[in-house]
């Protein structure tokens, strides 16, 4: 595996998980109604006698799984998927949501917050050294290519 095609990898892996850490900020607060035992949601309202409107789920947070890339004898890189947190929400107390069952509860998405800044910098650190070692070999290469001609 060549350099360039290492580096590359770093860069996808730390960009995807700078997109799922801010993806996971931005919808910290998307709450929805507590699911079901049978994973469908609450929708009913307290008192409502009618056909209760439907509203969406909580926001299910994401993560990033990052190993090391391995083929036979030329391993390199990186490989990054993502997948949902487990269990993807808490409960959380909003009496005032149209969607709170008749405790007043909800479901709010399972982020810490903490985490999520800890990866952001993580994926900007991973990025930049990245972007340095392509750069270091790109200008190893050009100042190779002028001694040789």
């Amino acid at each position: 595996m060549s350099i360039f095609s290492i580096a590359s990898s770093g860069l996808s892996a730390a960009s995807l998980r700078a997109n799922v850490a801010a993806s996971n900020i931005a919808n910290v607060q998307t709450t929805g109604p507590l699911p079901t035992s049978d994973g469908s949601s609450q929708a009913t309202s307290a008192g409502s006698s009618c056909i209760a409107p439907t509203f969406p789920a909580a926001y299910v947070p994401l993560r990033v799984d990052q190993v090391s890339q391995s083929s036979g004898s030329t391993p390199g890189g990186t490989s990054a998927t993502v997948s949902t947190v487990s269990p993807s929400y808490t409960v959380q107390s909003d009496p005032s949501a149209p969607f709170a069952n008749q405790d007043g509860l909800v479901a709010a998405p399972n982020v810490d917050i903490a985490n999520e800044f800890a990866q952001l910098a993580a994926a900007k650190y991973s990025f930049i050294a990245n972007a340095k070692v392509i750069q270091a070999y790109s200008e190893t290469e050009k100042s190779l290519l002028d001694i040789t001609t």
